[in-house]
């Protein structure tokens, strides 16, 4: 979680992102953010998020986006 906070930090360093919900919902990641987020992901925990895992519900949170990656890691 903390490699994912540190990847979300260089994004927004403004944003407490260990407590903030509604990331997609209240316009604080955009899609360029998102790109940017799938590409890091991929980077430093080796796990490719497949099209259709890119929802809003899926990146609304730091941890509705660390239980993405446990999900598809584990598949």
């Amino acid at each position: 979680m903390d490699k994912l906070i540190e990847i979300l930090k260089d994004l927004h360093d403004d944003v407490d992102f260990e407590s903030t919900e509604g990331l997609i919902d209240d316009g604080i990641l955009d899609s360029l953010d998102i790109v940017t987020l799938i590409t890091e992901i991929d980077s430093e925990f080796g796990v490719v998020i497949p099209p259709e895992e890119i929802v809003p519900e899926n990146f609304n949170s730091a941890q509705a986006i660390m239980a993405l990656i446990n999900r598809i890691d584990e598949d």
